[in-house]
Formats: structure tokens, sequence, C-alpha cells
């Protein structure tokens, strides 16, 4: 092999090296800063938010689609209206995500040092426990930011002249606190918690069953086993969570009518009226949409969260 092949599969042997080891080994004040009480509380919550984000950025255009087959039964508009409410989504997940796996994070440690000190381990009970918690209270967090973005995507469905227009996630919420009252960012706050819980139900239950029958009946890497069981899991979290998803939306989009009432009074009422009127498959219309949006996503989601977990070690 020449010089030069040999010092460029050097540099690049190097760079490898650099980018999967941890910080605080790269760099003493980097590790001290990292090991500060305050900063490795914090960590959890800064890698969940930046992995969620990273994910709906990749999977935005799909989201976008999939609250437009909801809303009006097919996917209409420009090139450019797939990256619709973006910043809405970004903020959505610099909430809900940063909440949701830096909640999850906390309540695990918290387990494992309880059942430590008993001499046990804690088992999917827990495990379930700290992921349902995480997702019901980070969704209620983060559901003006969702509320926003749901406004945002269907606005364009509107005719022109009842379009709000809204310049940005920021212009939006101040304006429907306004003109609706503070409280109005939590309509659809119900169907919110609850899907958010059924999706980390899915998520969780269905990835440790899939992950530990691919071990004991495959030859698969460990990557290929996580992420195989990531798709699985997403499949069952779409289907538990979607339909409660569909009445999330309905209930975040709708607007008063000429009688000057809402077409929903709740969570219960929307999903009574929904079978009633337009049957039970309404509310898994777009299920492969939402699939493919789902597992990406969540795939996406514990990939870079667990990269930025090995850097800041």
């Amino acid at each position: 092999m020449s010089k030069p092949l040999e010092a460029a599969k050097s540099a690049t042997s190097t760079t490898k090296q650099v980018l999967t080891k941890p910080a605080s080994e790269n760099s003493p004040t980097a590790g001290k800063f990292l090991h500060h009480p305050y900063t490795k509380t914090a960590l959890p919550f800064i890698n969940g938010g930046l992995a969620g984000m990273a994910a709906t950025t990749t999977i935005q255009p799909i989201d976008m689609v999939k609250v437009r087959l909801q809303l009006a039964g097919e996917a209409q508009g420009k090139v450019g209206d797939l990256y619709t409410g973006l910043s809405a989504g970004l903020l959505r997940q610099a909430v809900y995500t940063t909440a949701r796996l830096g909640f999850f994070d906390t309540f695990m440690t918290a387990l494992k040092a309880r059942a430590e000190t008993k001499g046990q381990s804690i088992g999917f009970k827990e495990r379930a426990a700290a992921g349902l918690t995480a997702g019901g209270l980070a969704a209620m967090v983060g559901n003006p930011a969702d509320l926003a973005l749901i406004r945002m995507q269907s606005d364009g469905l509107k005719p022109k002249d009842q379009r709000a227009n809204y310049r940005s996630v920021i212009d939006a919420l101040s304006r429907i606190a306004k003109g609706e009252g503070v409280y109005a960012l939590w309509a659809g706050a119900s169907p919110t918690v609850v899907r958010a819980m059924a999706l980390n139900f899915g998520q969780l239950a269905f990835f440790s069953e899939a992950k530990t029958q691919l071990k004991a009946k495959t030859q698969l890497s460990t990557t290929t086993q996580t992420l195989t069981a990531s798709a699985i899991a997403g499949f069952f979290a779409s289907f538990f969570s979607l339909p409660f998803d569909f009445v999330k939306t309905r209930l975040q989009k709708q607007s008063k009518g000429p009688d000057g009432k809402l077409p929903y009074s709740s969570m219960a009422d929307c999903f009574r009226k929904v079978t009633k009127d337009e049957g039970i498959l309404r509310f898994y219309r777009g299920f492969g949409t939402y699939y493919v949006r789902i597992a990406p996503h969540a795939m996406i989601t514990l990939i870079v969260a667990d990269w930025l977990g090995v850097l800041t070690k």
C-alpha cells in the first residue's frame, strides 16, 4: 500500500475513533463539565430533544401527508407544503421528546437504584410504568406546540378567505391564545395524553418482546435486532395510538359553526359521532402513512439519542 493511502486510512481511523469516543476521553475539560451533577441531570433531556428534532426534520413530509389524509381524505398542495408547520414540529419535539426521554431516563435511574438496594432488578412492569408516565406528562407539556402544528398544517385546506396564514409557530400560539383563550392551547389534551401513553406502551412492550425473540431465534447482529424490533414495535404503537391520534387531530382542528357550537364536545363524543357517521374503520384511514412515519421516527430518535449518549458519557 502506498504511503498516501496509508496516511489517508490512518486519518480516517483516527476520525472514527474520535467520533465514537465519549467527549470526556477526548477532552479533560469536557469530561469535567459533562460529569457535573447538574449536567448529568440535564443531558438526557437535551439529548432526547436533539434526537427528536433530528427525526422530525426527516419525517415532517410524511407527517404532513398523514394530517391531510385525516382531515380531507386526500393529500393536496404544493411540494413546499410538505414542510408547512416545521417550526411547530421542532418546538413540539424540543418540548415533548425532551420531556419524554428525559423523564423516562430519570424514572429508570431512580427505579434501578431502588431495586439495587433491595438486591433486585427491574422488569417489564417497571419499564412500562416509566414509559407510560413519561409519555403522559410530556404530552401535557407539549400540547400547545402540537395544536399549533395541526392548525398550521390544516390551514392550507381552507378557502383562501378563511385561512389564518400563520407566519410561524409563535404567531400561531399567540393568535390562538388571544382569539380563543389560553386554555384553547390545550384543546384535545385528553386524546393527546392517551395517544402518548398508547404509543409508549406499544413501543415499549413489543420492542422488548420482539428483541428477546430475535435474539433467541436469529443470528442477526445487535444493531439489526434493534432496528427490526423498532419496526415491529412501530407497527403495534401505530395500531394502538392511531384512533387517539385521529380524534386528537379532529378536536384540535375543529372550529365553531354558525350556531356557535363546536362539532365535538369531548373525546368520547368524537369517538361516538365518527363511529356512527363514518364507521369504525375511519379511525384507521391513513394507517400505512402513519406507520411509515412512526417507525422511522422511533428508529431515528433512538439511534441519534444513543449516539449522543455515547458522545456525552
